[in-house]
């Protein structure tokens, strides 16, 4: 099996004590779309910003195609395409002259591909970057991480802030890339819908571990949301629950036995859960 993403042992203290990440591990196969959620202070960025170089970890190896990214820094930098929310262009440059320093930046720069997405994007190259709207300047960050034949896309919120027009045309452009055979992406994000829509992977990160990295639809389908009257509740049963909230004379909670509790809690309605459900629910063990 071929991964586009190996994390194994990750580690990072940013002061004594302060451990950030824990040791975690992911696997990321190449051609699909790798969701990473969690909340706040999780060590989602710190992960991201760890798999770029940018910050430097305490113990751990990262292998980007199956070659270590120590190694191999400036091979795996050229296949690599990233978008931030924010605080990685430079704000008083006009859009040309951002190019040209990303442009310089890789060896595959195709500059036709670049006008083209400028052109679909609705550009103008003569704009200064601190004079877009939010949506324009996501879309030339998506301009300049596409325009190298990237085989790996990371991004870290890029649809935050975004009305759902453009949050939508957003999605479907990473779609398109997902179509090129082999492309990955790995989407870190606060806006669970944006993945139930384009996600195969689920990465959950909370307190600087993983909670869980699943297949979409298996982690969907070994949950669910279930109601009913508090009298079915048990002690014995009380434990099949990853959040269970008592309220009145009913009861409504998130199972990860869904089907033992189908089975053995007939009177209660199982209703099919979103991400954000299961995310809120780990959250708050």
């Amino acid at each position: 099996m071929d991964y586009a993403l190996e994390i194994k042992g990750l580690e990072k203290c940013y002061s004594k004590g302060n451990k950030v990440l824990k040791g975690i591990d992911i696997k990321i196969e190449e051609g699909i779309v790798a969701g990473f959620i969690g909340m706040n202070g999780a060590g989602k960025t710190t992960t991201i910003k760890s798999i770029l170089g940018l910050v430097v970890p305490n113990a751990g190896e990262i292998k980007i195609f199956g070659k270590s990214f120590k190694e191999n820094e400036k091979e795996i930098k050229n296949r690599i395409g990233i978008v931030f929310d924010n605080g990685y262009l430079y704000e008083d440059l006009k859009l040309s002259e951002m190019k040209q320093i990303f442009a310089a930046a890789y060896t595959k720069w195709d500059e036709d591909n670049y006008k083209k997405y400028i052109k679909n994007f609705n550009l103008n190259e003569k704009q200064k970057v601190k004079e877009l709207s939010k949506g324009m300047k996501m879309k030339f960050s998506l301009a300049l991480a596409l325009s190298h034949h990237a085989d790996l896309l990371i991004m870290d919120e890029p649809t935050s802030g975004l009305d759902p027009k453009i949050r939508k045309e957003f999605l479907d452009i990473i779609r398109e890339f997902i179509i090129d055979v082999g492309k990955t992406v790995f989407f870190s994000t606060h806006i669970t819908t944006d993945l139930d829509k384009i996600a195969d992977q689920i990465i959950m990160l909370n307190a600087g571990e993983v909670i869980f990295n699943k297949d979409k639809d298996i982690l969907i389908d070994e949950h669910a949301l279930v109601k009913g009257d508090k009298t079915i509740l048990t002690n014995d049963n009380r434990k099949w629950f990853v959040a269970l909230e008592e309220r009145g004379f009913s009861f409504e909670g998130l199972t990860n036995q869904r089907e033992r509790v189908r089975q053995e809690m007939k009177q209660a309605l199982c209703e099919r859960p979103t991400i954000e459900d299961i995310m809120v629910a780990y959250m708050g063990r």
